[in-house]
């Protein structure tokens, strides 16, 4: 059969006759990568209207009734993972026959967390390895503990033989490390190609529907931080998984980016040590710095809320003079967008002068900030490195700050009261009208509340405009 080359883009799997350097459908530069392929028959829709005239007519598929699918998925449940945190962010467990793609920058700890998890299910699962020999991989295990679990594993990159041996074995839970290692004989393009990727995680995709079988697959990310591969490969899988932080940071955050089974607004918070990916129930108390001798200026305590997780996390902010006629804005961890956004809003509406300074702004602990409730505590960090004066000691906040200078209402307010609390701050910050107080009832504006609270007086500030806040904290 004869074959002809075509040139695939890598970004959304536009295919061309020849090379271009620009992609037309998505505008991507220099993602067309050369492909072979073999020639077939047109599949069409010309050629299915012909098919369908003639006498080779394919038979009409079995249709299900929807309520008996919900009682057999009711029967089967989900699959707990045995680490609490993964079964938070994938929504309470793994579903029976769903594909789940983890992503994450080199060294961040997708294989180590998977080899845990692997460990907890035992014989239920199958890690197919395309990268680490079996001898690697059982290094691996013995050194995080789970040498021992009874889990098997395969070292192949064919698709065919993977998908027989899992015909054969019928495990529970298949875990591929990685998804770019594996190929298709059927394709003439090397693996991680765009053609073999989408080829081989669709195979997989369908042997996790009819089967039943939880389908895990890992995948490496560009420099840009997104999955390498086609953009349909997110499209295909269930549920796609990110891990974030940096590899010399030993926190580790887990978000779901897609989860048709469960909630995207949960994270899940790890901790890297010598033996493997160690769960953070409560992950404020990690971020938070323990100082001796008082906060210094430009650090600010922020109540964020991931899915139904209350997190605390310090703002640090440095303002200095700046040499260069366009001042620096330099965000870790934090949109510098934002950031340039909340400098104007200082300027203008609360009468600060930051034309000519450099602004840094730092998330202590590796943590990516993307909720608005953080913006209040961004530029209170501002402004307290500005003036090189201290917020008060038990002082926190959280809200949203809008172009107009007015200090906006956030969701989830009594949780992160409590959380706050619970973690002994007694000055809160909050927009006007976000709380009623701790526990329902009556902490008014500027008001005291705090009954039953150690016999500690606990005050709820609420404040209209970031002028007025910046009045308040740095009076």
């Amino acid at each position: 059969m004869a074959t002809k080359t075509l040139y695939v883009c890598s970004n959304c799997g536009h295919e061309e006759p020849k090379w271009l350097g620009r992609c037309p459908d998505c505008g991507e530069w220099s993602t067309f990568i050369e492909e072979a392929r073999d020639e077939k028959k047109a599949v069409g829709f010309a050629a299915r209207a012909a098919n369908a005239k003639g006498s080779s007519r394919r038979a009409a598929g079995t249709t299900v009734a929807l309520r008996e699918v919900g009682a057999e998925q009711r029967e089967g449940g989900r699959i707990s993972t045995g680490v609490g945190e993964l079964d938070r962010v994938l929504g309470g467990g793994i579903v029976p026959g769903s594909l789940v793609l983890v992503g994450g920058e080199p060294g961040v700890g997708k294989s180590t967390l998977l080899l845990q998890v692997m460990g907890r299910l035992g014989e239920r699962c199958l890690m197919v390895s395309g990268e680490e020999s079996p001898r690697q991989v059982a290094l691996s295990a013995r050194r995080l503990g789970v040498g021992d679990a009874g889990f098997r594993v395969l070292s192949e990159t064919d698709v065919d033989v993977i998908e027989a041996t899992i015909l054969d074995e019928r495990p529970e839970v298949v875990v591929v490390d990685s998804i770019q290692t594996l190929y298709s004989p059927e394709l003439s393009g090397a693996p991680g190609g765009v053609g073999q990727v989408r080829e081989t995680a669709a195979r997989l995709m369908r042997l996790a529907k009819a089967e039943g079988i939880t389908v895990v697959l890992v995948g490496h990310v560009t420099k840009e931080g997104s999955i390498a591969g086609p953009r349909v490969l997110e499209h295909m899988v269930d549920t796609v998984l990110q891990f974030e932080g940096d590899r010399y940071q030993a926190f580790r955050i887990l978000r779901a980016l897609k989860n048709r089974f469960g909630s995207t607004n949960e994270v899940g918070v790890f901790e890297m040590t010598g033996a493997g990916m160690v769960e953070v129930e409560d992950p404020s108390a990690f971020f938070l710095s323990r100082r001796e001798g008082g906060t210094p200026p430009g650090v600010v305590t922020v109540c964020l809320l991931e899915g139904t997780r209350p997190m605390l996390v310090e703002i640090e902010s440095l303002v200095a003079p700046s040499p260069l006629a366009v001042p620096r804005r330099v965000a870790n961890g934090f949109d510098t967008g934002r950031v340039n956004m909340l400098c104007a809003v200082l300027g203008r509406r609360a009468g600060l002068v930051l034309g000519d300074q450099d602004v840094y702004v730092n998330v202590t602990g590796g943590v990516r900030v993307e909720e608005p409730a953080a913006d209040l505590g961004v530029a209170l960090a501002i402004a307290s490195a500005l003036r090189d004066r201290p917020v008060e000691a038990g002082w926190a906040c959280f809200g949203e700050v809008g172009l107009t200078g007015d200090v906006r209402f956030v969701s989830g307010a009594p949780r992160r009261v409590a959380e706050l609390l619970k973690l002994g701050y007694n000055r809160i910050m909050t927009p006007e009208g976000a709380t009623e107080g701790p526990k329902g009832g009556g902490a008014g504006r500027n008001g005291a509340s705090g009954k039953g609270r150690a016999e500690r007086e606990v005050s709820l500030v609420e404040v209209r405009t970031l002028e007025e806040a910046v009045g308040v904290a740095l009076p």
